[in-house]
């Protein structure tokens, strides 16, 4: 099969390698589409997040959907032929994070395409059967791929128990905010204001269903935020961006007694953040580290067609291009929404 391979910082190459063999408790996916993910784009650009060191050669990719085309001795749910979605961490389920359905927080979770583990960027992937999910003939393989960016809103909205009718501030429209506007609109949100500095961006989020989009570029957001809420706040407000000043910002748009989520991972290590207003308003404030049991739900809404998610796909790119792919998602991003692969063809 055909791979394509980071060698090293901007540099992919393609290489052939072995079908894998299914272990008795795995299934062989035919990968249909994959995702570029920002993390991705990181790895690919400076080699590293965080503690996360590429060392050697690895595969990117890890939003991803296909087709079955073998399984092991053991599997009993899947048959070659079926349509999946893959979950990409693959968890002990032994340790107390597994044990308490927190799976998420493994400390020795297998995640695609997170050093050392090889990603999706590949014809065929091989993964254990609990992390695999049928799909329904009207989804496509592209929408399944963003099942898994989905469910990082899906946790976002679990974690802050988002309720019917409550309002909601999202800071940032990248792909994991615009699919947090379709989680918060899924949960009952009845305001949805988004921020973004990006006019595709913004239009994108409108189109499935934000109520308000403001460009900070040239406004003040948390003004705004307590002018449509006449002066009180937002009941929630998630950070999905990765920066500072919209995480101040996100604080800032909360009401008395209000929630916030922090989605996205800042560069650095410590933000200053207003402690004595996260006091007197009696703030809480949840960490949101990808996600845990959200598959099946993910797979549910955006079956039932809440909103055109398709409308993100901006750029199609096969295998041989991944590398003009990840060249595309990190320099064009007043363009591109989400870039997608294809390891054996775009779909008819």
């Amino acid at each position: 099969m055909q791979a394509a391979v980071l060698t090293r910082p901007m540099e992919m190459v393609m290489k052939t390698l072995p079908v894998p063999r299914p272990k008795s408790d795995e299934v062989l996916v035919k990968v249909m589409a994959v995702g570029v993910c920002g993390s991705d784009v990181h790895y690919y650009e400076h080699g590293r997040i965080g503690r996360y060191v590429v060392e050697s050669p690895i595969i990117l990719g890890h939003e991803c959907a296909g087709v079955v085309a073998d399984v092991g001795d053991e599997v009993k749910r899947f048959l070659p032929g079926d349509r999946v979605a893959i979950e990409p961490g693959v968890a002990c389920g032994m340790c107390p994070a597994c044990k308490q359905g927190r799976y998420n927080l493994c400390p020795d979770v297998q995640f695609l395409a997170t050093p050392p583990v090889d990603g999706a960027f590949v014809q065929y992937i091989s993964i254990r059967q609990d992390n695999v999910f049928a799909i329904p003939p009207q989804l496509s393989f592209e929408e399944a791929a963003l099942v898994e960016p989905f469910s990082v809103g899906l946790q976002a909205a679990g974690r802050s128990v988002i309720k019917p009718g409550d309002t909601i501030a999202i800071m940032g429209m990248g792909p994991v905010g615009l699919l947090a506007v379709v989680a918060a609109k899924a949960h009952g949100a009845k305001t949805i204001i988004v921020t973004d500095l990006e006019p595709v961006r913004l239009n994108a989020a409108m189109l499935l269903g934000a109520s308000y989009a403001l460009n900070v570029s040239n406004q003040d957001a948390v003004e705004a935020i307590h002018r449509l809420t006449d002066g009180i706040g937002v009941d929630v407000a998630w950070e999905t961006a990765g920066n500072p000043r919209a995480l101040q910002a996100a604080l800032a748009s909360v009401r008395r007694g209000g929630k916030m989520a922090i989605v996205g991972l800042p560069a650095q290590d410590d933000i200053a953040l207003n402690v004595p207003g996260i006091v007197d308003n009696e703030v809480d404030i949840y960490g949101i580290f990808r996600y845990a049991n959200t598959y099946p739900r993910g797979i549910e809404f955006l079956s039932s067609g809440i909103a055109d998610v398709r409308s993100l796909i901006t750029d199609r790119y096969p295998l041989s291009q991944a590398q003009q792919a990840m060249e595309r998602a990190r320099t064009n991003k007043s363009g591109s929404l989400k870039v997608m692969v294809y390891p054996n063809g775009e779909p008819v």
